[in-house]
């Protein structure tokens, strides 16, 4: 939006037909896949004369093969998408010389190749990704709110896990500069927002393309210095990045949120190997132990996939078991989709849709019993709470450990943190009443 808005276009809201469609894809799951489809399939139901262009991972992965979508005009790849506005420019031109050729009647062979334009076809612009080399800081977009806002620092992964094409769609690692994220935060602390939450990729490789030894622990001290800033909370970790050292400099920071969402994917080192997940149980094992030490009342959380070829009942029992003994916070729990592309499609022994459907249904269950008994120990305690939104005047926000707490209020705190303590415990959420008047 920012490219069209500084180049002069008007951005629609959500009731108005605009003339140009911008569809950002996703392709971390055959389901995000299918939902791209979908979007750019739909998107031309109210207007038939709109220009829909693909952008995002799914387009860099598809390609050419979206030429089969024939709603799809233009297609860009990551490294394209920058030059949106000048590729929609361009295709407009064409389209427009075409029209007018039509109408008077010219061979539309005569014209320059460069300038051809057929009716029904797309244009697709997606280069290797893999040759990128820097992070592109033009065009980058931080999502703000009125609380929060999420600064992404790296981009792209070296791991090439077997069921993944997230390396293929974002490329090789590619740190953004310390100086422009401390340049950033800087800005966003005089905004008056208490938290940012730093993302990327696989932020835990931050640095590793620099020459100079600035790693993202380095970057996280920096940022600890800005006057402002109350919270700082990291994305999806790499667990391997969590050493004694690293933890211990780490709970010296006390902006740091001591809530870590750590990558695991399996309980069970069989299925982590086909996996190419590059550290065991036992490795896992000791990094919550070695958070646990440093943070008080750490909250871990973590993703995990079901019905990986060849995850026998064994090996799903070993992650279940794994799972209760780490007892997270909470668990993101995906059913395994192939993905053609990746080495895992091609492994034998594919788990057929009922057993995920159950060996889902199973750790979702054990995710909402942790989450239960986790918030069940802050009844009656006093914390804190930074204030986000409000509905039909209940306020709701989360503590540092991102724990959701809602608050009747009649008073503005949006932005602020109080001090509450919560009394009851409905599901998943917590309700409180406030400690005191003071705001904090």
């Amino acid at each position: 939006m920012q490219k069209f808005e500084e180049a002069g276009y008007k951005i629609c809201k959500i009731d108005e037909i605009p003339d140009i469609y911008v569809v950002n894809t996703c392709t971390v799951t055959n389901i995000a896949d299918r939902k791209s489809r979908q979007a750019l399939r739909k998107v031309k139901e109210k207007n038939k004369d709109l220009i829909v262009v693909a952008v995002g991972c799914y387009a860099q992965i598809a390609g050419e093969k979206l030429q089969e979508i024939e709603e799809i005009d233009i297609v860009l790849g990551n490294k394209e998408k920058k030059d949106i506005v000048k590729y929609v420019e361009n295709y407009l031109d064409k389209k427009n010389k075409q029209n007018f050729a039509i109408n008077n009647k010219q061979n539309l062979s005569m014209q320059n190749k460069e300038e051809e334009y057929t009716e029904n076809s797309n244009e697709v612009y997606v280069a290797n990704i893999a040759k990128q080399k820097d992070f592109d800081e033009y065009g980058l977009v931080t999502y703000t709110e009125k609380t929060r806002a999420t600064i992404k620092i790296q981009d792209g992964c070296n791991n090439f896990c077997s069921y993944c094409l997230i390396p293929y769609a974002r490329g090789r690692v590619r740190s953004r500069s310390k100086d422009r994220i401390i340049q950033e935060v800087t800005k966003i602390s005089k905004k008056g927002i208490k938290e940012v939450v730093l993302t990327g990729i696989h932020i835990a490789s931050y640095g590793k393309d620099f020459e100079e030894d600035y790693k993202l622990i380095d970057l996280l001290e920096d940022l600890n210095k800005i006057d402002g800033i109350q919270r700082i909370r990291l994305g999806s970790l790499e667990p391997t990045i969590v050493t004694e050292e690293f933890a211990k400099r780490l709970s010296k920071l006390e902006k740091i949120c001591n809530q870590f969402h750590l990558s695991l994917q399996s309980g069970c080192n069989e299925t982590l190997k086909r996996m190419n997940r590059k550290y065991t149980i036992e490795e896992f094992r000791n990094v919550t132990q070695i958070l646990r030490k440093y943070f008080k009342d750490v909250n871990l959380t973590t993703d995990i996939i079901v019905g990986f070829p060849g995850e026998t009942e064994e090996e799903f029992n070993k992650t279940y078991e794994f799972l209760k003994e780490i007892s997270f916070y909470k668990m993101h729990i995906f059913k395994y989709s192939p993905r053609e592309g990746t080495v895992a499609t091609k492994l034998p022994n594919q788990i057929n849709g009922k057993t995920k459907d159950e060996r889902s249904q199973k750790l979702i269950e054990l995710s909402n019993k942790n989450q239960t008994e986790y918030n069940k120990k802050y009844l009656g305690k006093i914390i804190e709470v930074l204030f986000e939104e409000e509905k039909d005047g209940i306020w709701s926000g989360y503590t540092k450990n991102y724990i959701k707490v809602n608050l009747k209020s009649d008073a503005n705190i949006e932005n602020k943190i109080i001090k509450v303590i919560p009394k009851e415990l409905e599901e998943q959420e917590i309700t409180a009443v406030c400690a005191n008047d003071t705001s904090i």
